[in-house]
């Protein structure tokens, strides 16, 4: 029986930086594809090194996340051509003769490009460094959300941010179709608005401004390194590291969110969504 062929673009913006989060992706990918028996052809592109940007032969797209500024990089070369990949992305969906619509998620700092380029809401610096591993509430649009299908509320995320994306543009998501999914936990502490997480832009663009990639083993080997074990006891305190670490051990956490919401996309933007949720 021939196996059905899929394509997978991943845009990596992680401009040459040591991160787990390429290794993640790759570990859905390759996972999904051979427990769907699919003939899964998955192909890398530098963006802010080399400027490399897919074309439109792929099925399914994700672009990742990645360190510095979504404000100051607006100006520059790599930034202002991933805008023009995006702008052609969201053309060719719109265009009611193409029946190959074109899939795509964004993670973390590519949410935040995305949404400063679709002005979804102000994009802005964190006053502190958002690190660790937090609850993610979920509005009434996300527990109908597809993507989000199997997730608890609140379900549990990785979050490593120093931008956010704060007051949504309600009039603009609405007139474009797109649905806020969830937001940050509360903290009624603080005088600061709660950050967009999530965000369905259409049909076919999904977003989260956490990293659902995330897998338990990673993460808890980054957070045990002298620098982030020092970073996080400075600005969070030592029970705060040992309960990351704990909340990294338990199955319906970082593990689920890790097994779910990719997966999940990945699914729907081929159809299987169906078959996954019978």
């Amino acid at each position: 029986m021939e196996k059905r062929s899929v394509k997978v673009a991943v845009l990596d913006l992680y401009d040459g930086f040591v991160n787990q989060g390429m290794r993640c992706i790759r570990e859905i990918l390759t996972e999904w594809g051979e427990s769907n028996k699919l003939d899964l052809h998955t192909d890398e592109f530098n963006v802010r090194q080399r400027d490399e940007l897919p074309d439109n032969s792929y099925d399914i797209y994700i672009s990742s996340g990645g360190p510095g500024d979504p404000l100051q990089s607006r100006f520059e070369d790599w930034d202002i051509a991933w805008c023009r990949w995006l702008d052609g992305m969201i053309r060719w969906n719109a265009n009611p003769d193409t029946t190959n619509k074109k899939y795509i998620f964004f993670i973390c700092h590519s949410f935040q490009l995305a949404s400063r380029y679709i002005n979804a809401g102000i994009v802005c610096k964190r006053k502190s460094t958002s690190f660790g591993v937090f609850p993610v509430h979920m509005l009434e649009s996300g527990k109908e959300e597809p993507v989000f299908d199997g997730l608890k509320d609140p379900f549990y995320a990785v979050d490593s941010r120093d931008f956010q994306v704060i007051q949504p543009n309600h009039q603009l998501l609405n007139e474009m179709g797109a649905e806020i999914l969830c937001i940050e936990k509360s903290r009624p502490h603080v005088p600061y608005e709660r950050a967009v997480m999530a965000i369905r832009f259409n049909e076919y663009m999904i977003g989260t401004q956490f990293h659902p990639e995330a897998d338990a083993p990673g993460m808890s080997l980054y957070l045990q390194t002298e620098e982030k074990r020092k970073t996080v006891i400075e600005n969070y305190g030592e029970d705060k590291l040992n309960s990351m670490l704990e909340h990294l051990e338990d199955e319906d956490k970082i593990k689920w969110t890790h097994s779910h919401i990719l997966p999940n996309f990945l699914n729907l933007s081929i159809g299987l969504m169906q078959e996954v949720m019978a």
